[in-house]
């Protein structure tokens, strides 16, 4: 069963530290060169200072600083939090996404409790390690989903501050956990590598606060939880077992037909069966991926300018869909799921 705690949660103190628009950043692993250079200057107390360091032990070394120096303080008590997003989606619709932060501990794959639905990669995981043996805190937090509903709390929440154009509000509850929560199986939706990085760590160390980490769990009964498609560029694809359409590769997404490949100014559909994910029925005909997005006019756009050779238009997995595939213990191709928005990072830390 997955075991969910309250915490002391280390926190920027914004009479010290600035504004916290200033403070907080995306996720380290969706910061391009340009991005990190961005919210490096924005403050010197920006979390991607920790986060996506130049050096791990320098990152440790501004994060005794800032607790020494009144930057970041830790609450005297225990608690769990509520965070909700506003946001509009890629798709032009506005939605309310919310979850419950937390404490999880992990646990390995094999005891069922935490699934995962992606492949990870060694080389950010011995990064994602290095700096969490350094630093000994969870400076961003993982998503995970639940299968089921959670109520949030009423009232004014203690933080309200934008992020890339996302509203984040987050309001401190007291008390324990939701009870339900105590039995529940959770599927990884963001943060595989950070989960992997956080059970080798326990491995090595072998103490209880050393397997756990910083969480936010999204119950998927709410309208706002959406999972996005990521449309693939490519050099080249093979278009011998599909089907020429004369509208337009748009068009043909809108109305749920797919995948579309489009090639030359012409739209193809890939016919597939009913429970098979797009991901993975495009993976044998690409030749060499060249990009990702995951706006469909972008796709096309970059084709049409010549700056890649087809697009592959795909449609968005369902949570089932990606529940089944992690049930069977199986994995999704790179990018098949798209959860928007990303989780703040600098809202809340979990030193261990």
């Amino acid at each position: 069963m997955a075991r969910v705690s309250r915490f002391r949660a280390v926190r920027y103190d914004e009479r010290s530290a600035g504004p916290l628009a200033r403070l907080v950043a995306p996720p380290y692993d969706v910061l391009g060169p340009e991005q990190r250079a961005h919210y490096l200057a924005e403050s010197p107390y920006n979390v991607v200072h920790l986060t996506l360091p130049d050096d791990e032990q320098r990152a440790a070394s501004l994060w005794r600083d800032w607790q020494a120096q009144g930057v970041l303080a830790r609450d005297d008590e225990p608690a769990v939090w509520w965070l909700q997003q506003d946001y509009v989606g890629p798709d032009g619709v506005a939605r309310t996404r919310s979850g419950l932060v937390c404490a999880l501990r992990v646990e390995p794959y094999s005891a069922g409790v935490i699934l995962p639905h992606e492949q990870t990669h060694a080389g950010p995981k011995e990064e994602r390690l290095r700096l969490l043996r350094a630093l000994r805190a969870h400076v961003e937090p993982l998503f995970f989903l639940y299968e089921g509903a959670l109520d949030g709390p009423g009232g004014d929440p203690l933080h309200d501050v934008g992020l890339e154009g996302v509203r984040n509000r987050l309001w401190r509850i007291e008390g324990e956990p939701p009870a339900e929560l105590a039995g529940a199986q959770l599927l990884i939706a963001d943060g595989h590598h950070r989960y992997e990085t956080t059970l080798a760590f326990h491995e090595q160390e072998g103490t209880e606060e050393s397997a756990w980490l910083l969480a936010v769990v999204v119950p998927t009964e709410q309208e706002g939880l959406t999972i996005f498609p990521t449309h693939r560029l490519v050099e080249d694809v093979d278009l011998s077992c599909t089907e020429p359409s004369d509208e337009p590769p748009l068009e043909l997404l809108r109305r749920g037909d797919g995948p579309v490949l489009y090639r030359d100014g012409q739209s193809h559909v890939l016919v597939t069966e009913a429970a098979q994910l797009d991901a993975a029925a495009v993976e044998p005909l690409i030749t060499r991926t060249v990009g990702y997005t995951p706006r469909a006019e972008e796709a096309v756009e970059r084709v049409d300018r010549g700056k890649a050779g087809a697009a592959l238009l795909l449609r968005p997995p369902t949570i089932e869909q990606v529940r089944e595939v992690a049930q069977r213990g199986e994995t999704m191709p790179q990018k098949s799921t798209y959860f928007y928005p990303k989780l703040p990072s600098g809202l809340l830390f979990l030193p261990l």
